[in-house]
């Protein structure tokens, strides 16, 4: 029996060798997916960070108005057969909306977290050339023109730094309205800044209104703005060299240095989902805003995700490198120091993390795949009693980590890369194992 099993190891010990190394390949996704998992708890920590830092200054920004709001009283069946009359509100958009700001970023810390808040100006002009009623079938002597109003929302209010007054002006003359928090709590606008409208408007509103502002507000990386005019113009400029165009319209014309970018949007009634009158009903118009993020470009949390993720082909290559040196150079390695190589690439992840924290992504990289390059590369020359074989694994590292981060940099070309560099390792594994002799 003793002799059958030696016979068959003798025969097939090249392939139960390569097995067993791959069962340890498995084992170091252990520790692998406990550093993905530190990955994302780093992360979540730093959306902490910002979410505490906004709360204190002012989240992310979306504004939407000015609208008209007036009531009017409709007559409906109730369960008795009789009838009532329900107050509802119909909202009419301005014809023209036109705001131009100009943000300043600013970088706020919570421990080594960074967080990009901002200030800006908004100044705001809204055009209606007239409030068209018969487009809802809405009859004069049915609208509560008291209780007309108007309304301009703000994401988060606490981001608001001085009063807002809107200049109204009409044919008739011009008046200064003072906005206040929910002064008037409708289903479309809950918690919107608000106004009343003066006692002239039913004879203001066969003509002209314009609305005219200036709003000092600060936010927390996102500013965005709802298409409410029939045609909404958007003129934005920072010294942020790192935009990011986000919502439902990219700009028409923008130009980003390193000093800063401009940026100039042009949205008409058509490319939004909400009408330019309605009543009764209630509209989301989030969906359809547009507007920038200030954004920090390099993530490093996400970057080194992305590392993580090829880990296996690291480890896997490292370890198909000691297998060839151990059959084709007669080089016996131990489990326990295959172990010892896996675990050091692994710690890579770990050291790339920490460091990139405080020096960034890229020289964080630089310092653990030196690191690690450094370490392995004398346990095999102290292991192999080879220069030779030491300078070669250390040289494969090197071009490994190299290669690896050069897909990191190159995204949208990051699997060709990627496929291509496989091939060609294929193709030399292949080359090199010819070699060896797999049975006796």
């Amino acid at each position: 029996m003793e002799n059958m099993i030696s016979q068959f190891w003798n025969r097939n010990r090249i392939v139960l060798k390569s097995f067993w190394i791959g069962f340890l390949i498995l084992i170091l996704l252990i520790p692998t997916f406990l550093i993905s998992t530190l990955v994302s708890e780093r992360q979540d920590r730093e959306r902490a960070a910002v979410a505490e830092i906004s709360s204190r200054w002012a989240g992310a920004q979306t504004v939407s108005g000015p609208v008209i709001g007036i009531p009017y009283a409709e007559t409906v069946s109730d369960n008795s057969g009789g009838s009532r009359s329900e107050k509802r509100w119909a909202y009419f958009l301005p014809a023209k909306l036109d705001i131009s700001a100009r943000i300043v970023p600013e970088r706020r810390y919570r421990g080594i977290y960074q967080v990009i808040v901002y200030t800006t100006e908004l100044k705001i002009h809204c055009h209606y050339d007239s409030l068209h009623l018969q487009e809802l079938n809405l009859l004069n002597d049915k609208m509560l023109w008291s209780e007309a109003a108007v309304f301009f929302n703000l994401s988060d209010l606490q981001g608001l730094q001085d009063e807002i007054n809107f200049r109204l002006d009409t044919h008739t003359g011009g008046t200064d309205l003072e906005l206040a928090p929910a002064k008037f709590s409708t289903d479309q606008f809950k918690n919107a800044l608000s106004a009343a409208l003066p006692g002239n408007l039913p004879a203001a509103a066969a003509g002209p209104l314009d609305f005219s502002t200036i709003v000092r507000m600060k936010g927390t990386g996102n500013l965005s703005f709802a298409p409410t005019g029939r045609e909404t113009k958007v003129e934005l400029s920072s010294s942020w060299p790192d935009p990011s165009f986000t919502g439902s319209n990219l700009p028409d014309l923008r130009t980003v240095k390193d000093s800063g970018f401009v940026a100039n949007w042009r949205v008409l009634a058509l490319n939004r989902n909400f009408p330019q009158q309605w009543k009764g009903n209630t509209f989301d118009l989030d969906p359809s805003a547009f507007g920038v993020s200030l954004i920090v470009p390099v993530d490093t949390y996400q970057q080194t995700t992305r590392c993580v993720k090829y880990a296996i082909l690291i480890i896997l290559l490292t370890f198909t490198s000691f297998f060839l040196i151990e059959w084709v150079y007669q080089r016996p390695i131990h489990s326990l120091q295959y172990l010892l190589v896996g675990f050091a690439l692994c710690l890579f992840y770990t050291l790339l993390l920490s460091f990139s924290e405080y020096i960034g992504f890229n020289g964080a990289y630089a310092v653990a795949a030196v690191a690690t390059i450094g370490l392995i590369t004398w346990y095999v020359g102290s292991m192999l009693r080879s220069g030779k074989m030491s300078t070669f694994i250390g040289a494969q590292l090197s071009v490994q980590y190299g290669f690896v981060y050069t897909l990191i940099q190159l995204q949208d070309y990051a699997l060709l890369m990627g496929s291509v560099g496989l091939f060609i390792t294929l193709a030399l594994v292949m080359y090199f194992s010819r070699k060896i002799k797999w049975t006796n």
